[in-house]
């Protein structure tokens, strides 16, 4: 924090925020020192970087926009489902400021006088930032304009249009193949155990994520015509990913505990010695730095029924392969699941604050409760952004992730592979290994219905999506996942909540005893008066399908008075238009102040 106020001090570019894409890559910082008299040493550059890092390293601990989660009313996926996002009434395009800062350094360093490793190592971190920059880009829009340096007033660039794809992605790898040979293994301030700022083996992790995202993108998107280019960035993911392996220094975080494990890598304060942690943010209680996690459980969403169906039986069979598996109830559905699943959505028993007060998720978000990053010990959480647990950037998990899928699609997989990937993250919670042969040989029709794979491998690259979307629940990859593959089927679903076996009360917290009601409206109590009056009297919340007048409530279900509760936003339909929705339009304001920039093209 000191470091940052310090370089906000003296590099700040004005105090007023505008949304005019020329005034952001053009000003200059309005500042008492000029660059000729700061930008002498690796120090300076150090400095300078300190005020980079909240805006260019960003921890997600939700997966809104995705169909990872039931509801979130005004997000954008739901204006996009919806129909009401257009170049007029959609947001971004703004990352031309974060841009901005990165290019001021590298067009400065030339300028720095010291070790010549010392300002290579800088250099590579500032382009480390702009690679994540434009990768945003990039996956948000596919063509977009590059700008390598800082523009001045005069600059014909200024008012440039978008440059392809394919060039820009090629300047996106150049920068980080610059950082993965030039950033140090550890970072010069940086305790080696620590691993907060940027690294080498940071550099590698983006490479090998970004480096996926493109190859399957590719492959999967044929409106770009790149195809024939995706098997080149498939093999840079993979030899990303097995430079991290090999190095020795990273392992999946198991001390035989099962989801205890999981769950200690997204509720910790500090993740310092974590060997599966490539890179985290810290934020300390002691300097009144936090963040909002405890948001995620119970205010505006919960986790979908999709997601919770995605999840293994322990034995390792496919809960969608259980027998009447789409009638379970609430309590039910959490039985003898992958330890992850309890990890990540709010079970019966839970108890936010660990003792026998149980929690009680609520069905008009859909039932299925956000649990995973929410802060487990109420001393963690204080309010709103008063929350204290440490959230990874990258883990060693998805780099083995990221490095099976790689090599699935490149047909280049062995059992092996799965061994030292994917099967280490399975151990971890005391579930069966993957088998490549069985999972080839017999592809789950609930997983073939969902994505289009391409290739011999159908059915462990199924498995490994699965895996993926398990492994990785609520960490800001899923809806990146589902463009990528082009997967956007399971977007044009409706999602779903919880089962409801017949209106009335209903246990929500598995001592047998109902905990809540659904009713299907305030002057019909019927179901509700059948009970005893002693249970009447201990139920939490009663929630209806209606109001007094008949006006229908958010939810219903699905059958009227049984089934899986579903959102009355949704009852009209959603519709995901393919290729389109895999893209964002520019906002139109973007396109009045600059002529040359010319809308997507799925989006004119």
């Amino acid at each position: 924090m000191k470091n940052k106020r310090l370089i906000l001090s003296f590099i700040i570019l004005g105090s007023a925020v505008v949304s005019c894409k020329k005034d952001f890559l053009q000003r200059m910082p309005q500042t008492e020192i000029t660059p000729d008299a700061y930008f002498k040493t690796p120090k300076d550059l150090e400095t300078y970087l300190y005020g980079l890092y909240d805006d260019n390293l960003s921890a997600p601990y939700d997966d809104n926009n995705s169909d990872n989660v039931s509801i979130n009313t005004g997000s954008e996926m739901d204006k996009l489902v919806h129909g009401t996002l257009d170049e007029t009434t959609v947001e971004g395009w703004d990352s031309w400021k974060k841009l901005r800062n990165v290019n001021y350094l590298l067009d400065n360093v030339h300028k720095a006088q010291g070790d010549a490793a010392d300002i290579a190592h800088f250099t590579g971190i500032a382009r480390y930032f702009r690679a994540r920059i434009y990768a945003e880009l990039i996956a948000r829009y596919s063509d977009v304009p590059w700008y390598g340096h800082v523009l001045t007033d005069i600059d014909p660039a200024l008012y440039k249009g978008k440059d392809p794809r394919a060039s820009v992605a090629d300047s996106v790898l150049a920068d980080l193949q610059y950082a993965v040979d030039n950033v140090k293994v550890d970072n010069i301030k940086d305790k080696p155990t620590s691993n907060t700022l940027v690294s080498k083996y940071a550099a590698l992790a983006l490479m090998s994520r970004y480096c996926l995202f493109e190859g399957t993108f590719r492959r999967y998107h044929p409106e770009l015509k790149l195809e024939g280019t995706a098997d080149t960035w498939l093999r840079k993911s993979a030899w990303a990913s097995q430079q991290l392996i090999t190095s020795g220094r990273f392992d999946i975080y198991n001390t035989g505990k099962g989801g205890e494990d999981y769950r200690a890598l997204f509720v910790s304060t500090s993740l310092a010695g974590n060997k599966e942690i490539i890179q985290w943010r810290d934020y300390p209680q002691a300097l009144g730095k936090a963040n909002n996690t405890h948001t995620v459980l119970g205010w505006t969403w919960s986790l979908s029924q999709s997601l919770v169906y995605s999840y293994l039986m322990k034995d390792g069979t496919p809960f969608t392969a259980q027998q009447g598996y789409d009638k379970m109830d609430f309590v039910t559905t959490f039985k003898n699941r992958d330890p992850r699943l309890a990890e990540t959505v709010a079970y019966p028993g839970f108890s936010t604050t660990q003792d026998t007060l149980l929690y009680v998720a609520k069905p008009n978000l859909g039932g299925y409760d956000q649990l995973k990053f929410y802060p487990r010990d109420p001393k963690q959480r204080g309010g709103w952004e008063l929350n204290y647990s440490a959230l990874p950037v990258y883990r060693y998990a998805e780099v083995l992730l990221n490095f099976a899928e790689a090599k699935a699609e490149l047909n280049d997989l062995s059992q092996s592979d799965l061994d030292m990937s994917v099967n280490l993250l399975r151990r971890r919670v005391q579930m069966p290994d993957m088998n490549m042969a069985s999972a080839n040989g017999n592809p789950d029709p609930a997983l073939s219905g969902q994505y289009d794979v391409k290739g011999a491998n159908k059915g462990v690259i199924l498995e490994i999506r699965r895996e993926r979307r398990v492994e990785m629940a609520c960490e800001g990859q899923r809806l990146n996942d589902i463009n990528r593959w082009a997967a956007g089927i399971n977007i044009t679903k409706a999602p779903a909540g919880m089962y409801v076996p017949a209106l009335g009360a209903i246990d929500m917290t598995g001592d047998g005893k109902p905990d809540i009601a659904i009713l299907p409206n305030p002057n019909d109590s019927s179901a509700l008066m059948s009970l005893p009056q002693e249970v009447r009297w201990k139920l939490t919340a009663r929630f209806y399908l209606a109001d007094k007048n008949g006006s229908p409530n958010n939810f219903y279900l699905e059958n009227g008075n049984s089934g899986h509760i579903v959102f009355t936003a949704d009852k009209a339909g959603r519709n995901f238009i393919i290729p389109k929705y895999y893209y964002r339009p520019i906002p139109k304001q973007q396109l009045v102040l600059n002529k040359n920039l010319e809308q997507n093209i799925y989006w004119k």
